[in-house]
C-alpha cells in the first residue's frame, strides 16, 4: 500500500479497519498496550511510512485533534465496555491532501457499540463534497 499510495495522482479516501491505533492518546493506556498487537512500535511505523508516502491526511484527527479521546473499537471481553473505556481508535479515514478541503465533516457513531449485538468496532461518517 505504500508504494501504491506513492504513486496516486488523483483525490483518494482509504477507509477502514487499519487494525493501528497510532498515537499514545488513540488507546486506552498506551504503556500497557506498547507490546499488544494494534498498538506495538512495528506497527505503528509501518502506518507512519504509509501515511508519510502520500502525504495522507487523518480526518479523524483533523476533526478531533489529539490528545482529545477518540476510540472506535472496545473489545468483547469486557462485561461493560462504558464502565471502564477500555477503548482503541483502530478504524480509520485518510484523505489524500488533493481532496484535504472537501472534507466537511467526520463523525464516529459511538453509541452503536451499545445496540443488541453490536460489532466491536463502531461505524465512522465522513462528509465529502463531491
Amino acid at each position: 500500500m505504500t508504494r501504491w499510495s506513492e504513486g496516486l495522482r488523483e483525490p483518494t479516501l482509504i477507509v477502514g479497519d487499519f487494525n493501528v491505533a497510532p498515537l499514545e492518546c488513540d488507546v486506552w493506556s498506551h504503556r500497557a498496550l506498547l507490546d499488544v498487537v494494534s498498538h506495538t512500535p512495528i506497527e505503528i511505523d509501518a502506518l507512519t511510512r504509509l501515511q508519510q508516502a502520500h502525504d495522507w491526511i487523518d480526518i479523524g484527527r483533523r476533526f478531533v485533534p489529539a490528545p482529545d479521546r477518540n476510540f472506535t473499537w472496545w473489545s468483547y471481553r469486557s462485561p461493560d465496555w462504558t464502565k471502564n473505556d477500555r477503548g482503541r481508535r483502530l478504524d480509520h479515514m485518510w484523505v489524500s491532501p488533493q481532496a484535504k478541503e472537501r472534507v466537511l465533516s467526520h463523525r464516529v457513531l459511538e453509541p452503536c457499540r451499545s445496540w443488541e449485538r453490536p460489532s466491536d468496532h463502531v461505524p465512522l461518517i465522513c462528509e465529502i463534497a463531491i
